[in-house]
């Protein structure tokens, strides 16, 4: 099977979510919305993963539309993470332009 460039872009992009998850917890001691972008962020990709082993062309397509949800919804928590000054404008254009990407 050829890889899926949607199922690798998530997959970094859970990476990244996850560094930014252990910068904030460790560096700006915020718990609640770093556990937020964490859960959303890092779902993007096991929904990929799920829809590309779906069994059937319906299932695949649910799993796909549950990893949009969760793409727009990370999308909030940086948003929110920027706006609420957790993390710096920098890095909030590399990872957020990546989520929009996703989307």
């Amino acid at each position: 099977m050829a890889e899926s460039i949607v199922a690798t872009k998530s997959y970094n992009f859970a990476l990244r979510i996850i560094k930014l998850y252990k910068h904030l917890t460790q560096e700006q001691r915020e718990f609640v919305l770093a556990k937020q972008v964490l859960r959303s962020g890092t779902s993007i990709g096991a929904n990929v993963e799920e829809a590309l082993g779906g069994q059937s062309k319906a299932d695949f397509r649910h799993k796909l539309s549950i990893a949009l949800k969760e793409a727009r919804e990370t999308s909030y928590w940086l948003r929110l993470l920027k706006d609420s000054d957790y993390i710096k404008p920098d890095a909030f254009n590399s990872i957020h332009g990546e989520s929009e990407e996703l989307i």
